[in-house]
């Protein structure tokens, strides 16, 4: 705030030195004195030639540049305007002070945040851009689709966020705008459908599924087509025809899938039985679940243990150590987790990608601490 004040200060003395003027008298205008000396020195050249002090020659010059200064003055005289008070004057120089300096203090105090400390020119321009209001961002983006909507790219940026947002009516428009005006992928296939899903609070609809169905014919790896295709049977009461596509879709599920583990949890849900978690075939699967339940864990266990003498003797394998890691972790044994995390980080030592990838599977799994 002290800094305000005093460039209010230096407002107030610039202001005051401009309109210092108006606080005095005028001077009078020298015009008028000129002409009565230019017109006292006619008369007195005219006298003197009568007298015979001068010659006429002499005379002619001498009244010819008397009565040259004599015009000049005349024309530059500007006829004076009544002059005002002076109270007048110096009340509207400090009705100007007054205005021009202590208004707009007053005016930002109320309007503005003169509390709020400064921010380092290069703090402003080093913030990342993350730190923008996404809600300016979204309004700055949909302005440009009002103005430009054939811009395909635009509606592809913006689908995702109103997912993230909630807004799933407006992400079903805005994938249909990009399916029409980039051409269909298996991706925009299946964007649009779990679009169609959210917007139908959870159900698979008719057009959903059969967004997921052209999304397999084009790539019949799609995970996101995959799995939802199984939400459909499962919705439709075919509960054996879901749980084959997600044993299907868990078998080629690479060891880092990030939604292996969901698709764990709804095969789980349908099969009524726990899932190992990624490297057991789809064989090993079924003969596990025909098992009585105390041979099944024995046989789960026993699969487990044989990944985690491999890894012991091999420890550079990344993607066994993170299906083991897992596989603890469903079979509830934390304390077996977190110490297979911490043998595949000292294995893996001198990897520090590997490395993360172990300690972002533990946080995400809950095995911190």
């Amino acid at each position: 705030m002290m800094l305000w004040i005093i460039f209010a200060l230096m407002s107030a003395a610039a202001i005051f030195a401009l309109l210092w003027p108006l606080a005095h008298k005028p001077r009078l205008s020298r015009a008028g004195s000129d002409i009565i000396v230019y017109r006292d020195q006619l008369e007195e050249i005219g006298r003197d030639r009568s007298a015979g002090l001068i010659g006429d020659a002499e005379a002619d010059a001498a009244q010819i540049e008397v009565s040259r200064r004599l015009l000049a003055a005349a024309e530059a005289r500007v006829p004076p305007s009544p002059p005002q008070p002076l109270w007048h004057r110096r009340a509207a120089a400090l009705a100007a002070l007054i205005v021009l300096s202590v208004v707009p203090i007053g005016l930002y105090a109320v309007f503005g945040s003169p509390n709020i400390p400064d921010q380092p020119a290069y703090a402003r321009t080093a913030l990342p851009k993350n730190h923008q209001s996404i809600v300016a961002l979204i309004a700055q983006v949909e302005q440009h689709l009002a103005t430009n909507p054939d811009d395909g790219a635009g509606w592809q940026v913006i689908a995702p966020v109103y997912m993230r947002l909630g807004r799933y009516d407006d992400a079903v428009a805005a994938f249909r705008k990009s399916l029409a005006l980039n051409g269909e992928t298996a991706a925009r296939d299946s964007d649009l459908g779990e679009a169609l899903v959210a917007a139908a609070n959870g159900v698979v609809t008719h057009e959903a599924k059969q967004m997921f169905e052209r999304a397999v014919a084009r790539d019949d790896h799609d995970p996101k087509a995959r799995y939802f295709l199984g939400l459909a049977d499962e919705q439709d009461g075919n509960r054996d025809a879901a749980a084959t596509k997600w044993r299907a879709l868990l078998a080629e599920a690479p060891a880092d899938a990030p939604w292996a583990g969901f698709v764990r949890a709804a095969l789980a849900r349908v099969s009524g039985q726990p899932v190992t978690g990624p490297g057991s075939t789809p064989q090993q699967m079924a003969a596990a679940e025909d098992l009585p339940e105390a041979k099944r864990e024995t046989m789960i266990r026993g699969m487990v243990q044989k990944l985690a003498d491999k890894l012991h003797a091999d420890g550079n394998d990344l993607a066994g150590w993170l299906r083991l890691v897992r596989a603890y972790a469903v079979l509830g044994d934390q304390d077996k987790a977190k110490g297979a995390a911490a043998d595949a980080k000292r294995a893996l030592a001198g990897h520090p990608e590997d490395v993360k990838q172990i300690d972002d599977l533990v946080k995400s799994l809950g095995l911190e601490g």
